[in-house]
C-alpha cells in the first residue's frame, strides 16, 4: 500500500491503559508489517521492547486515525498533568495531537471551521508552553514522519505563544487568538498544488505568484467560516508582510504591520529556517539568527527582532 495510506504515531502516545483497540503495524525495509492485531492490547511490555530497540515511531492505517485523534484529544489534559510522564514525552503527545487536527482541518474544510476543537488544542499548548521552562526542546520535531507544514504550524504555535506572552505581556483571550492564528497560519496551503508545495528547485515566477496567495486565500476562506476573530485573522493574512514594505498581500509598511502579524512573521521565519525543506535542509540555530540579523531593518523591525533573539537563546541554553 502507499505511503499516504499510513500515518505515524509515536510511541509516546500509545498508553498500554488507554489506547483504542486497532492494528499496529511496524515499517521494515519499506514495508508495513502487522506488529499487533485490533484484539491484542498494546502493553508495557510491548513498549520496553520498543525502548530497547530505540523505536520511536509505529504505523496505522489512516483510516484508523479519527479513533486516535478522539482518544488523544480525550486524555490530553490527563496525560499533560500526569506526574508519571516527563516533559519530552508530554511534548511529544502534544505534538501527535496538533499535527492530527491539521491533517483533518488541511484534507476536510468543515474541521478546520471546528473552532471549539481548535480552541482547547491552543489552551493545552498555552498551558505547556508556559508552565515548562524545556517546552520549546521538549516539542521535538516529527517532520521525518509528517509533511513540513503540519511541523512548522505546530512550532509556529509554540513560539508564538511564548514570545507573545514574554514580550507582549498579552491577556489569555488574545493569546488563545493568537495560538489559532498561527496554528492555521498557512491554511491557504490548500490551495496550492502539491507539485509546486513539493518542488525540489526553485520556483517560477507563476508558481511563486501562487505561493504568494496562500495568505489571502487563507484569510479569505477562514473569515468565511464566520468563527475567527480578527487576531487570529490578522496572523492569517499578515504574517509575509515585511517591514520594509515588500511583503505580501497587502506590502504594509513599518508599525502599520499589527503586531501579532510582526511577531507571527518572526516565529514563522525561525522555523521555516530550522526545520528541513524539499529544496534544503535545515540550518543551525545560530545561522538562522544570523540570517535573520541579516534583515533587520528589512524584513524585521529592529528592536523586535532583537528582543526575539533574546528569547530564543535563552530557551536554547
Amino acid at each position: 500500500m502507499k505511503d499516504h495510506y499510513w500515518r505515524a504515531i509515536s510511541i509516546d502516545c500509545i498508553d498500554p491503559d488507554y489506547f483504542p483497540a486497532i492494528p499496529l503495524f511496524m515499517k521494515t525495509s519499506g514495508n508495513y508489517v502487522l506488529y499487533k492485531d485490533a484484539e491484542r492490547q498494546f502493553s508495557d511490555a510491548d513498549r520496553k521492547r520498543m525502548e530497547r530497540t530505540n523505536t520511536e515511531f509505529m504505523y496505522v492505517r489512516s483510516g484508523d486515525m479519527e479513533e486516535i485523534a478522539t482518544y488523544l484529544e480525550t486524555s490530553l489534559k490527563e496525560m499533560l498533568s500526569s506526574d508519571d510522564l516527563d516533559s519530552t514525552r508530554k511534548g511529544r503527545i502534544l505534538y501527535q495531537t496538533s499535527i492530527n487536527y491539521l491533517v483533518d482541518a488541511f484534507e476536510a474544510p468543515e474541521h478546520a471551521s471546528n473552532l471549539e476543537r481548535c480552541r482547547q488544542l491552543v489552551q493545552h499548548l498555552m498551558e505547556y508552553v508556559g508552565k515548562d521552562d524545556n517546552a520549546l526542546r521538549s516539542l521535538q520535531s516529527v517532520v521525518g514522519h509528517n509533511l513540513y507544514i503540519f511541523t512548522h504550524s505546530v512550532q509556529v504555535v509554540a513560539l508564538n505563544l511564548l514570545a507573545h506572552e514574554k514580550l507582549f505581556n498579552v491577556e489569555p483571550d488574545e493569546l488563545q487568538d493568537v495560538g489559532i492564528g498561527s496554528l492555521l497560519h498557512d491554511y491557504g496551503m490548500i490551495f496550492v498544488t502539491n507539485e509546486i508545495l513539493n518542488k525540489p528547485d526553485a520556483l517560477s515566477d507563476v508558481e511563486y505568484y501562487k505561493i504568494k496567495q496562500h495568505t489571502q486565500k487563507g484569510y479569505d476562506f477562514l473569515k468565511d467560516c464566520s468563527c475567527f476573530n480578527d487576531v487570529s485573522l490578522t496572523v492569517v493574512r499578515h504574517h509575509h508582510e515585511r517591514y520594509d514594505g515588500n511583503g505580501y498581500p497587502a506590502g504594509l509598511k513599518g508599525d502599520r504591520i499589527p503586531r501579532s502579524a510582526q511577531l507571527s512573521a518572526l516565529c514563522d521565519t525561525y522555523s521555516a529556517l530550522t526545520l528541513d525543506r524539499v529544496y534544503r535542509k535545515a540550518v543551525s540555530h545560530q545561522d538562522a539568527l544570523r540570517m535573520m540579523r541579516e534583515e533587520s531593518g528589512k524584513a524585521f523591525a529592529p528592536g523586535l527582532l532583537s528582543e526575539f533573539i533574546e528569547l530564543v537563546n535563552e530557551k536554547k541554553e
